[in-house]
């Protein structure tokens, strides 16, 4: 069961899945659903600190290199693209849906640099970030319960 845990919650810290997948996968291994919710909200919610810190501090270095540069712009491309109008018209709002939606592209990762290309407020970013995967995570967590007792009939 820890294991499980800790394997959520490495989904739920990924680009790859977020809490999208982290939270199906602790509740089809058993994990309690709403400790499967918390740890996977919880680590989501790491994510921003940390691409925040990353973004400022060590991107810069990593610019040098060829490779790294084509797929920053390429990434920084997607996540303006699908923000950008969002974002730039409805603000906190638009940041909150644009993180909310539990589909692949939207999320944190991408809300994050969204609030690093726009330039925006950083505490009020983090707010609607943190709502936004609360709310996702919400969508999610019901879904796959709802999923899950389909199944069991």
């Amino acid at each position: 069961m820890i294991q499980d845990i800790i394997i959520a919650m490495l989904w739920s810290i990924s680009p790859f899945g977020e809490a999208k997948v982290g939270i199906p996968y602790a509740i089809f291994n058993e994990v309690n659903i709403y400790v499967a919710f918390l740890i996977c909200f919880g680590a989501n919610i790491l994510v921003y600190p940390l691409m925040l810190f990353f973004l400022d501090s060590i991107n810069k270095y990593f610019l040098k290199w060829r490779f790294y540069k084509k797929s920053a712009l390429y990434v920084a491309r997607k996540a303006k693209f699908g923000a950008k109008k969002n974002v730039t018209k409805y603000g906190f709002w638009g940041l909150l849906i644009f993180v909310m939606l539990p589909v692949p592209g939207t999320g944190v990762y991408a809300g994050t640099i969204a609030t690093y290309l726009f330039m925006l407020d950083r505490k009020q970013a983090f707010m609607a970030n943190t709502i936004g995967i609360f709310l996702s995570c919400a969508i999610v967590w019901g879904m796959t319960i709802a999923t899950i007792q389909g199944l069991d009939q």
